[in-house]
């Protein structure tokens, strides 16, 4: 089976499961059950694999963990979580529970003392923070699932069995990242059904995949990866497939202020498998408390941050001291948070680094304090390219958004600016950036050449004479597709018709007139 056939057929499998399991409960807060059981199998797999494979290697083909006692058990426990960062007992593992769940009447309470148990094994070692809170989403006494007990055992066991009946093989032998596939399918699937806003909560695989992409060009290497308003982690994973994850050599860091979204983040780095030690996922408002300042700079920042939301602004004092802030002079104002994002990465990217970021096309013209912040980058000439992105390319909005991208360090004096606006196919109900759409941006990055109406290299003098208008549509003129006018034909062509109209009017005069002469 191709890996084509391999996807095709997992995302038919688990839309079929939506569908049997579409119900009572919101598909927005059903994703948190399936994902959770979806987490639940694969770490289940991935301790039991970890294990066996150790136990061949000593000797000993026969042995299988889910087949042991929980006392034998007991005897690897340290030193598993040393190495995986968690430790779950034979008798709690995914295909153990879920081969039961159907005869369980406990089944629900059973769930949340495993779930309990998992994130209590990390307790006082170094994967703590990354385990702590993982399942607190998958509420399995919550009246979502149903009103009574019953009902909600019933809804569970049918959950178990959808994610048992995945078929998702041996992760590490697969073509495809199977369980990570499942996750992002499940997210794009949900975060299109539920009307949720903007790119708040999912960014399309194709643009989390240019972002990446544009800030590695020429590396084959990174040391630190990170990600401001890291939603469900989407855009740092993307580091993992267009790099590959050991080439991503300190880890994946990120910050997200949105409790249900940190988590799913951090399972979503699990189910990539990305192992705790490779990444730092922190729960908080990374505009007023940054969690990261003992890690930076990043050497490549990618971010979809939520779009003109309200922040503190100059209703804090101690912000425009901030060393993130301070440098322009002036904070972005309460109403529009979209270039504080932008300063904050500024200020953590390493100096040979590069940021990318999609930004509301407000921030590239609006006056104010957003001028002069936009001032400040040209004039020290951090702006490396600003790429005008089609309409409706992110679920829950029709906005057509931008991309800008950040340096430290340019070899230019001048910011080149893409019109992609053009650059997409129609996918379903949204457009979409192919692989020739996202080449052909990613080329025109790479060349930083004049290409008419499609990209252009503007010096910073002509943009800062435009009064910091960084606007793509101000420098790249659109393609005139009108049908060119023979103006010169075109009058010999209406003389004629005039000329026609008068023997025509000449001539239904001749024949009224015989008529009114009959008629005498």
């Amino acid at each position: 089976m191709t890996k084509e056939q391999e996807r095709d057929e997992l995302h038919r499998t688990i839309w079929q499961i939506a569908n049997d399991l579409r119900g009572s409960v919101d598909g927005w807060d059903f994703k948190s059950y399936v994902l959770g059981m979806l987490f639940y199998r694969f770490i289940s797999e991935n301790l039991t694999n970890h294990i066996n494979s150790a136990e061949k290697e000593a000797g000993n083909p026969d042995f299988d963990y889910a087949e042991i006692s929980d006392e034998e058990a007991e005897f690897g426990r340290k030193d598993t979580i040393n190495e995986k960062g968690f430790y779950i007992l034979p008798s709690q593992l995914f295909q153990n529970v879920q081969k039961n769940a159907a005869n369980n009447k406990d089944l629900n309470v059973d769930l949340h003392a495993i779930f309990k148990s998992i994130e209590a094994s990390a307790n006082g070692s170094e994967s703590e923070d990354d385990l702590k809170g993982l399942f607190d989403d998958v509420d399995v006494n919550s009246n979502k699932l149903g009103g009574t007990v019953e009902q909600r055992n019933a809804r569970l066991v049918k959950i178990l069995n959808a994610v048992a009946g995945l078929k998702l093989g041996d992760y590490q032998e697969n073509s495809i990242d199977t369980f990570g596939d499942a996750y992002e399918f499940l997210m794009t699937m949900y975060a299109s059904n539920a009307g949720k806003s903007g790119g708040e909560f999912f960014t399309p695989q194709e643009v989390s995949e240019l972002l990446a992409e544009i800030t590695v060009v020429g590396k084959t290497e990174v040391n630190k990866v990170y990600d401001p308003a890291c939603g469900s982690g989407s855009l740092l994973l993307k580091f993992a497939k267009v790099l590959g994850k050991e080439n991503v050599r300190q880890g994946f860091y990120g910050q997200e202020v949105n409790i249900t979204t940190y988590n799913l983040c951090r399972i979503n780095m699990f189910l990539h498998d990305i192992n705790f030690e490779k990444f730092d996922i922190a729960h908080g408002d990374t505009l007023i408390n940054p969690k990261h300042w003992d890690d930076e700079p990043f050497d490549a920042i990618v971010s979809n941050p939520p779009y003109s939301i309200k922040w503190e602004g100059d209703n804090n004092p101690l912000l425009i001291n901030d060393p993130r802030f301070s440098p322009a002079g002036v904070l972005a104002p309460k109403s529009k948070a979209d270039l504080a994002f932008t300063m904050h990465m500024l200020s953590w990217l390493a100096t040979s680094g590069t940021a990318a970021i999609v930004e509301f096309p407000g921030v590239l013209y609006r006056g104010g304090a957003e001028q002069k912040i936009r001032k400040y980058l040209i004039d020290n000439n951090f702006v490396d390219t600003v790429i005008q992105l089609p309409p409706d390319l992110f679920f829950g909005t029709t906005i057509a958004t931008c991309i800008i991208v950040l340096k430290k360090s340019k070899k230019d004096n001048a910011t080149l600016f893409i019109d992609a606006s053009a650059e997409f196919v129609r996918g379903g109900n949204k457009n979409k950036l192919s692989d020739t759409n996202r080449k052909r941006i990613l080329n025109a990055f790479i060349e930083r050449k004049n290409e008419a109406h499609f990209c252009q290299l503007v010096p910073n003098a002509d943009i800062a004479e435009n009064d910091y208008n960084i606007a793509v549509s101000s420098y790249v003129e659109q393609e005139n597709t009108r049908e060119a006018i023979d103006i010169a034909a075109l009058n010999a062509k209406i003389a004629g018709i005039v000329a026609r109209q008068t023997e025509l009017r000449t001539a239904i005069d001749a024949i009224v007139n015989d008529l009114e002469g009959t008629k005498i």
